[in-house]
C-alpha cells in the first residue's frame, strides 16, 4: 500500500506532472473513437492511438509525450462483474519515447515515479524481464539496486511484444505484492502466479527489433519507448482495496446505483455482480457518447447499445423496474470532470441518449422476458438442457429480444442455446428477404416477402391527411421482424394510410407515425406489387409492434407543395401542346415540393419565344382559378371527354380523371390542388435535351418560386447599391458604365503602343551593329507573351534590318520571342532557328516562322548565356 492511499484523479495528475518534468508533452486523451484506423472500433489501449507515430507516418509534436488515455474493452465482457481485473472502460498512463531516450531512462523513471512519488515500498516491488535481455537485468540489478533473485525472467508470452511483422521487442513489467490476504494459499505463489496478490502495475515496452515476418529480427535504428500502467490497477495498490471496482471514483458510483437500486454492495456474490455491471457500463457509455459515440446496431453504436441493455437488464434484476441509468450519468461526470472537463459541457445530451436508450429497451424487455419466461418453462418441462435455436431466434426477430441477453439469462438458469441453430434460422430469414427482393432491384424494400398474411393497403390520402391505423408488419434491416426499437431503420406497413407512396413520377408524402410516446418519422414510401404502403424511415423514440394502433399523418405543408408542382405539370403540359404541335406527349416526369421535371417529345430546341409564349400561358391558367375536380369513372367516359393519357401506361377498366374546368383533362393518379390559381408563381429554369427526339423542362413553382424571386430582387437592390441608381434606371447605367470601360480600355491600349514605341527606339537606339543588322537582346520583366509579340512587331516593322531575341521569366519559366526583319530574312537569319538555339540553351523547345517566332525554357540559370549566344549565331548566318 502506498503511503497515502491517493485517489484515481490525484494519481492521474500526479504521473502527467512527473513525466513533464522528465520533458515530456502532456498531451490530451484522444477520442475513443479511432481516426484514419480501420483495424479498431474503439481505442483500447494507450498505444493505439499514437501508432502513426511509431511507424513514422506521422511527425510526433515532441520526441517525448505522456498522456492518460481513455480505453474500451469488450472482448471479455461476460466476464465484467464478476472477476476484479475485468474492466470494459480504463485509463491508460503512457510515457512514449519517439527515438529518443531508451531502456536506462525509461526504468530508472518508472522506479522513481512508483516509490518516490507514489510511494509504494520498494520491497513489494518486483520487476520482470524477457529471458534473454540482459541489458534490462543489469540496469535493474546493477543501477537500480534489485536483487537478482528478485528479477523474475519470462518467456515470449509473457514479455515479448510484438504483433505479427514490423517493430517488437522484449518488456520489463513490475509486480506489486499485495500481500498474502489477496494470494491463493499455494506456498509457491510468487510472480507471476495467477490470483491476485501480484498485480502488473507498470509495462515498458522496448521496441528494438525489426521482425520481417518469418522470425528474422533485425536492430532498429530508432528504438521507441511504449509505457502502459493502467491507471485503476495503480489506484487499487495505492487504496489498499479489492479491486478496480473498489477504487474511490468508480465506488462512488457504485455508491449512487445501491441508493437507487436499494440493493447493499457485499450483500450477496450475485447482487454484487450487478452492481459492478451497471457501474462499469454506465462509466463506459457515459464516455461514449461524450466522444459521439450513439446507440445503433452495428458497428461501435451496437457495442453501446449492448452495454447500456446489460447494465439496464441487470437493474431489472436488482429489482428496477424504470429507467434509472439516465441518473447515474451525473455522478460518472461529477467523478471525471476534473480531469475531462467536456463531460460537463455534454451532460444533457449524454443523459438524453441514455434515457431515450433505456426507455426503448424497457418496452422491448417487458415482451421478450413474458415470451422467455413461457419458453423456458416449456424446455425446462421437457426436460431439455437447451434452448432451441428457434425460439432464440423468435425472441430475437420477432419481439427484438438481444440473443446475448438470451444467452446470459439460460446461464443463470444453467441452460445453453443451440447457436448453431439460431444462426441458421437467422441465415435462412436472410435468405428469404434477398430472394424475394432480387425481382425488384432498386425498389429495396418493396422486394421484402411478407408472405399472403398482410394484405393490401387501404389509401385514403386523397381524403384525409392523417388517420388511425393498424400495424400489419415491421421490417429492420433485411428481415421482417416483429418490432421496431429507437434508432433503429426500417419499415412499417400499415392496414391503410394517408401517405402518398412514390409513383406516377410523384414523390412521396413525408410525415410521422405516432403511437404512445413512440414517433416513426417517415421519409419514404413505397408501394410494392400485393398493393401494401411500405413506409421507410427512423423511430426516434419508443417502440412500435405488430398490432399497434397507431396514428399516421403526412407533412401537410410538404404536401401541398407537391399539389403544386403536379397541378401545374398538366397546366405546363397543355400549354406544350398548344405552342409546339400535337405532337407533343409526355416521355416523363418528376414531381417534387415546389418543383417539376417534365419531359416530352419534340424534335427541336424551344426557343426563347416559345419558351415566353408557354409561361405566359401557364400563368394565365394559374390566374384564372380553373376548379379542379377529381373523380374516377370508366376509361370509356373518359376518351369521351378527351382525357389525355400516357402511351406507355395500361389503365384499367375505371380510372381517374383530374379536370381543370375543361382546359386540361388527364388521367392521373397523383394528388391534386382543388383550384388552379392556389399553384401560386410558376417559372421555368430550363430547357434541354435529355435524348433524341425528348425535350425536358425543369420549373419550379409556389414558395421556391417566391424565394427564387426575392433572391434575384435582392441581387437587383445590391446591383443598384453599388451602381448607385434606380432599378428601373439599372440597365441604362449598366450600358453606360459598360461604353465608360471600354473606352478606358482604348485608352490604356494607345497608352501601351506609345510606352511600346518607345522602349523601341531604347532598343534600336542601344542595339549592336553585325554587317548592317541590328541586333537586339533584351530580357523584358513583368511582361507577357503578348506584350513579347507586340514588341517584336514594332521593332519588326520600324526597322527592316532588326534582329531582336527577347524574353521574360514568370513562374521560373522562361518565354523567348525572335524577330527579323525583311532585310535580316534576305541575307540569311531566320527567327525560327535563333529561337530554337536559345531555347534548347535553357533545356526547352521553340520555332516559328522567318520573320517571327516563339518558344520556351526551363533553366532561368542559362538565361544569360542564351542570350550571349546571339551575336554569335547571327554572324555566322551571314
Amino acid at each position: 500500500m502506498s503511503k497515502k492511499p491517493y485517489g484515481v484523479n490525484e494519481l492521474r495528475e500526479m504521473f502527467l506532472s512527473f513525466f513533464e518534468s522528465k520533458g515530456h508533452l502532456r498531451l490530451p486523451s484522444f477520442s475513443l473513437i479511432p481516426q484514419n484506423d480501420q483495424s479498431l472500433l474503439l481505442i483500447n489501449s494507450g498505444m493505439a492511438p499514437m501508432k502513426p507515430y511509431f511507424k513514422g507516418e506521422v511527425e510526433p509534436p515532441r520526441r517525448r509525450v505522456c498522456t492518460c488515455q481513455k480505453c474500451i474493452r469488450t472482448g471479455d465482457i461476460e466476464n465484467i462483474g464478476k472477476t476484479a481485473r475485468h474492466g470494459t472502460y480504463f485509463e491508460m498512463l503512457g510515457n512514449f519515447s519517439f527515438g529518443d531516450y531508451f531502456k536506462r531512462e525509461a526504468i530508472a523513471w518508472c522506479w522513481e515515479f512508483l516509490t518516490k512519488v507514489a510511494g509504494l515500498e520498494e520491497d513489494r516491488l518486483y520487476p520482470s524481464i524477457y529471458e534473454n535481455d540482459e541489458e534490462a537485468f543489469k540496469i535493474w540489478n546493477e543501477e537500480i539496486g534489485i536483487a537478482p533473485e528478485r528479477i523474475f525472467r519470462f518467456g515470449k508470452k509473457d514479455n515479448f511484444w510484438e504483433h505479427g511483422s514490423g517493430p517488437c521487442g522484449p518488456c520489463s513489467e513490475v509486480y506489486y505484492d499485495r500481500g498474502e490476504k489477496y494470494g491463493c494459499g499455494d506456498p509457491n505463489c510468487t510472480v507471476g502466479c495467477e490470483c491476485d496478490r501480484y498485480m502488473e502495475v507498470w509495462n515498458n515496452v522496448f521496441s528494438q527489433f525489426d521482425n520481417d515476418g518469418n522470425g528474422n529480427y533485425t536492430e532498429l535504428v530508432q528504438k521507441n519507448i511504449d509505457t502502459g500502467m493502467g491507471l485503476e490497477r495503480l489506484a487499487v495498490v495505492c487504496q489498499d482495496v479489492n479491486s478496480l471496482f473498489d477504487v474511490d471514483t468508480v465506488m462512488n458510483i457504485t455508491n449512487h446505483v445501491t441508493k437507487i437500486t436499494g440493493a447493499s454492495y457485499g450483500q450477496s456474490t450475485k447482487t454484487d455482480v450487478s452492481l459492478r455491471v451497471i457501474t462499469d457500463h454506465i462509466r463506459a457509455s457515459t464516455f461514449m457518447i461524450a466522444d459521439g459515440v450513439q446507440p445503433a446496431n452495428e458497428g461501435r453504436g451496437y457495442v453501446l447499445r449492448r452495454l447500456l441493455r446489460r447494465a439496464a437488464r441487470h437493474g431489472k434484476l436488482l429489482g428496477v423496474n424504470k429507467p434509472f441509468l439516465y441518473e447515474v450519468v451525473e455522478t460518472v461526470i461529477q467523478e471525471n470532470e476534473s480531469h475531462y472537463t467536456y463531460l460537463r459541457e455534454r451532460a444533457d445530451y449524454i443523459i438524453r441518449v441514455v434515457r431515450n436508450e433505456e426507455e426503448n429497451f424497457a418496452r422491448t424487455i417487458d415482451t421478450g422476458m413474458r415470451i422467455f419466461g413461457e419458453k423456458l418453462a416449456e424446455h425446462k418441462a421437457k426436460g431439455e438442457k437447451t434452448f432451441s435455436g428457434e425460439d432464440a431466434f423468435l425472441l430475437s426477430d420477432t419481439y427484438g429480444f438481444p440473443i446475448d441477453l438470451t444467452v446470459e439469462m439460460l446461464e443463470d438458469e444453467g441452460m445453453g442455446v443451440d447457436m448453431d441453430r439460431f444462426t441458421a434460422c437467422r441465415e435462412e430469414q436472410r435468405v428469404r428477404a434477398r430472394e424475394a427482393r432480387k425481382a425488384l432491384g432498386d425498389l429495396g424494400w418493396a422486394g421484402i416477402d411478407f408472405g399472403s398474411e398482410v394484405t393490401a393497403t387501404d389509401f385514403v390520402g386523397y381524403d384525409v391527411n392523417n388517420c388511425e391505423a393498424k400495424v400489419v408488419a415491421v421490417c429492420v434491416g433485411e428481415e421482417v421482424t416483429g418490432s421496431i426499437a429507437g434508432g433503429e431503420k426500417g419499415v412499417i406497413v400499415l392496414n391503410k394510410t394517408p401517405f402518398y407512396a412514390e409513383m406516377g413520377g410523384q414523390c412521396a408524402d413525408y410525415g410521422v407515425i405516432l403511437v404512445g410516446d413512440s414517433r416513426f418519422d417517415v421519409t419514404d414510401v413505397q408501394k410494392d406489387k400485393g398493393g401494401r404502403y411500405l413506409h421507410s424511415g427512423t423511430l426516434r423514440s419508443g417502440t412500435i409492434k405488430v398490432d399497434d394502433i397507431v396514428c399516421a399523418s403526412i407533412d401537410v405543408e410538404r404536401r401541398k407543395a407537391i399539389m403544386r408542382a403536379h397541378s401545374a405539370t398538366h397546366l405546363l403540359q397543355k400549354a406544350l401542346v398548344k405552342v409546339l404541335g400535337d405532337h407533343v406527349h409526355q416521355a416523363g416526369s418528376l414531381v417534387t415540393p415546389d418543383r417539376l421535371r417534365f419531359d416530352f417529345t419534340h424534335y427541336s430546341a424551344v426557343t426563347p419565344e416559345e419558351l415566353a409564349k408557354i409561361v405566359a400561358m401557364v400563368q394565365s391558367a394559374i390566374l384564372e382559378g380553373y376548379n379542379v375536380d377529381v373523380r374516377e369513372m370508366p376509361i370509356d367516359q373518359a376518351k369521351e371527354m378527351g382525357a389525355t393519357a400516357l402511351f406507355s401506361e395500361k389503365y384499367g377498366d375505371t380510372v381517374r380523371v383530374v379536370n381543370m374546368s375543361g382546359y386540361s383533362i388527364e388521367l392521373c393518379g397523383g394528388t391534386h390542388l382543388d383550384n388552379t390559381a392556389k399553384v401560386g408563381p410558376f417559372r421555368i429554369e430550363s430547357e434541354s435535351s435529355v435524348a433524341s427526339g425528348v425535350r425536358r423542362i425543369e420549373a419550379i413553382t409556389g414558395k421556391v418560386c417566391l424565394e427564387q424571386m426575392d433572391i434575384a430582387q435582392q441581387r437587383v437592390y445590391n446591383a443598384c447599391s453599388i451602381l448607385k441608381t434606380k432599378p428601373a434606371e439599372l440597365a441604362q447605367k449598366l450600358e453606360n458604365q459598360i461604353d465608360e470601360i471600354k473606352e478606358l480600355k482604348r485608352a490604356i491600349e494607345a497608352f501601351k503602343a506609345r510606352e511600346a514605341a518607345g522602349e523601341v527606339d531604347q532598343f534600336l537606339f542601344g542595339a549592336r551593329s553585325i554587317e548592317n543588322l541590328k541586333v537586339i537582346t533584351a530580357i523584358l520583366p513583368d511582361a507577357n507573351a503578348d506584350k513579347l509579340r507586340q514588341m517584336g512587331d514594332v521593332l519588326r516593322d520600324k526597322a527592316p534590318n532588326v534582329v531582336a531575341v527577347l524574353a521574360t521569366v514568370v513562374n521560373e519559366k522562361i518565354t523567348f520571342l525572335a524577330v527579323c526583319g525583311k532585310d535580316a530574312v534576305a541575307k540569311g537569319v531566320r527567327a525560327g532557328d535563333l529561337v530554337k538555339m536559345v531555347c534548347t540553351t535553357c533545356g526547352g523547345s521553340g520555332g516559328g516562322k522567318p520573320d517571327s517566332a516563339m518558344g520556351g525554357g526551363k533553366d532561368v540559370l542559362k538565361l544569360d548565356d542564351a542570350m550571349a549566344q546571339v551575336d554569335d549565331f547571327v554572324a555566322s548566318k551571314i
